[in-house]
């Protein structure tokens, strides 16, 4: 009597082979299994740290960054929600991507709304500046982006902080160049004066107060001695003897 054997299982698909990865790794946190669940996602970790090639990080930090997003999303991912890993693990991705840019890219300090404002610019940017074969204008940028010309100024400025130049650096690219901290700053002649004004502070409030109001209004306010003995209720004559009398006290203070 001849017995029939059991048509052998279909084999394995992908999606199945890596749904019961998922599943036992949630079990388990067995490490190798999340170390070939990184190997078989780091694909989309790669194209994902692409989508800032126009910044000046170097590529492989961006595609590190990522790959830490990944394992984030990996131990965070709970199988039997109906959603794939590949789904899950994209805004988390994202989402290290942006606070790398953030926290670890800025030579200042700059509001996250202000980073995110000027990483659309540059993008925006880049896009205008092949299609019109030059870099586009504020205005250009506002009317592509939907932003108001205020808002693309604003993310332009903001820019200005994404990098910093050290003092010591040549201020020229010619060898023997001075650094740029020799070129920076000059003499306040202003400083001198310091004592001086300290000195005319005293001697003003020495003042008697209907001489320092002449002078206040011959001097701030710009009005003639006629006009400031209208004001007063003094004569030409007796305001004309009181400025002197004040200019004479603080010229030889």
């Amino acid at each position: 009597m001849t017995t029939l054997s059991a048509p052998p299982a279909p084999p394995e698909t992908d999606a199945a082979y890596e749904a019961r990865l998922l599943t036992e790794f949630h079990s388990t946190r067995d490490p190798r299994l999340r170390a070939e669940l990184i190997e078989r996602h780091l694909p989309l970790a790669r194209r994902l740290a692409g989508r800032y090639g126009y910044s000046d990080e170097p590529f492989d930090d961006l595609v590190q960054v990522a790959a830490i997003g990944l394992i984030k999303a990996i131990d965070r991912f709970e199988p039997g929600h109906g959603a794939k890993l590949s789904s899950f693990a994209v805004p988390t991705i994202l989402g290290e991507l942006k606070r790398h840019f953030r926290d670890k890219t800025w030579a200042l300090h700059v509001p996250r709304g202000l980073q995110d404002l000027s990483l659309k610019l540059t993008r925006e940017t880049e896009r205008l500046a092949k299609t019109l074969g030059r870099s586009p204008t504020a205005t250009e940028l506002s009317h592509a982006t939907g932003l108001s010309l205020e808002q693309v100024l604003d993310g332009q400025n903001a820019g200005n902080a994404y990098g910093a130049s050290s003092l010591d650096e040549p201020a020229e690219a010619d060898d023997g160049a001075a650094p740029l901290i020799e070129l920076l700053g000059h003499t306040d002649d202003q400083y001198a004066l310091v004592e001086d004004r300290l000195e005319m502070v005293s001697a003003w409030q020495a003042l008697p107060p209907t001489q320092r109001e002449i002078l206040r209004l011959r001097f701030i306010e710009d009005l003639t001695q006629r006009e400031i003995g209208d004001r007063i209720g003094y004569s030409q004559m007796h305001v004309s003897r009181l400025l002197r009398q004040a200019l004479t006290t603080l010229a030889n203070t």
